[in-house]
């Protein structure tokens, strides 16, 4: 009898001795990868900045010839993006599906979460780059005439003066398309004049804040506070995850072993690294294109078209992780809506693709995006279902504890 009492023991200590050393495993293979505390790292916002900011987020008013704000396509149900593969413009009403059959001008990529965007480090912004920190300089469509050193505020510049994302072409749209800065800040222009009209207390409160009477407001003054509420609003929160790495929270068995698996055989941290599980760096995974694609006919160059490199062609950034289990359907075009698929992509690309149903050119495009993926798909090792089934354990451990019940605040 006390053989066996003595053989138990020893079973239990190994077991707890092994649950320890996977522990200390995840959490030092977390930190060596970059993850940080919640706690420590979201920047430093002016709370009445961030309020004005609010307001100009969630006004139609925003859209210089039409009705449409920030807040339609970035909802905290979705994950603060909006739930549908590509997203959906002006002329656009509704949430999810319905706002996907709503009529509404499509977007041909789909919408990125706002989660963590503000931090100092998150210097690489929009599926394709185009806004990018570079040493000292900061790469932008704007060229040398760069509204703001701050990659957030020169990001928000952007959807007011994209056709139809938040305006139609109209006279002064038209005379203002041309390859100048100065002719989008005429339209920017025009846009601080319609929010002065509509919302005349706050142009007012800003204009106090940031020191200038109110008709000397300009659309980079309105773009500095609403970078304020998004870092405000979507600043990083604590996670299940987190709480495991840093106050010694709990993991299930699944979850530790999906943690395993993403610091290990898997392979995932070498791209998703971090504190948003980013590396801000572009790979070209041949997830499927649907929609019209950035380039038409179903075509999608990705990173080629800021770079013009053809090593960039069907390149994407690699997309954050927070709030992943949130923000479906995933890729560059929203082709893939469960969260297992997205992740049998990275290695087993043709599994969910019918090709003897796809029209010649569509396959031949498919050939294109596998030829431009091999060091990235060679990267992942074959997966089981259960170690997928594990990973997507593991990944729902990054949702973040405000979003629990998905309110609108």
């Amino acid at each position: 009898m006390k053989f066996v009492t003595s053989a138990l023991l020893v079973l239990v200590s190994l077991s707890y001795a092994q649950a320890n050393s996977l522990d200390r495993f995840i959490r030092e293979a977390a930190v060596r990868n970059g993850f940080e505390d919640p706690k420590t790292i979201n920047p430093t916002v002016d709370p009445k900045l961030a309020e004005v900011g609010r307001v100009f987020f969630e006004t139609e008013h925003l859209s210089y010839n039409r009705s449409i704000s920030c807040k339609d396509c970035h909802l905290d149900q979705f994950g603060s993006a909006d739930g549908i593969p590509n997203g959906i413009g002006v002329g656009g009403e509704g949430v999810g599906a319905q706002r996907a059959l709503s009529g509404g001008e499509v977007i041909p990529r789909n919408t990125l979460p706002l989660w963590g965007r503000g931090l100092i480090n998150f210097d690489t912004l929009f599926w394709d780059g185009k806004i990018q920190r570079i040493g000292d300089s900061l790469i932008s469509p704007f060229g040398s005439e760069i509204p703001s050193n701050d990659p957030l505020v020169v990001a928000i510049h952007l959807p007011a003066v994209e056709i139809r994302e938040m305006i139609v072409e109209d006279d002064l749209v038209a005379k203002s398309k041309v390859e100048k800065p100065d002719a989008a800040y005429a339209v920017y222009a025009a846009i601080v004049e319609k929010l002065s009209h509509a919302h005349p207390d706050k142009i007012a409160e800003l204009a106090k804040l940031v020191g200038r009477k109110a008709n000397e407001v300009t659309f980079i003054d309105i773009a500095n506070s609403i970078a304020h509420f998004i870092r405000l609003k979507f600043a990083v929160r604590q996670t299940k995850f987190s709480n495991f790495v840093f106050d010694k929270g709990e993991l299930s068995e699944n979850e530790k072993n999906g943690a395993r698996l993403f610091y290990g055989k898997a392979k995932c941290s070498v791209c998703h690294s971090g504190s948003l599980f980013s590396d801000l760096k572009f790979h070209a995974i041949p997830f499927p294109q649907i929609g019209s694609g950035k380039n038409g006919f179903g075509v999608d160059f990705g990173r080629f078209n800021v770079t013009h490199n053809t090593s960039d062609i069907y390149a994407f950034r690699t997309p954050p992780l927070l709030d992943v289990t949130f923000t479906a359907p995933y890729g560059h075009s929203g082709s893939v809506r469960d969260l297992a698929d997205a992740i049998i992509m990275h290695f087993d690309p043709l599994r969910g693709i019918d090709t003897q149903s796809m029209k010649t050119d569509e396959r031949i495009e498919l050939y294109r995006r596998l030829i431009a993926a091999p060091v990235d798909l060679k990267l992942v090792p074959v997966l089981s279902q259960n170690d997928v089934s594990n990973l997507v354990a593991f990944l729902s451990t990054l949702a973040q504890t405000r979003n629990k019940t998905a309110t609108n605040q």
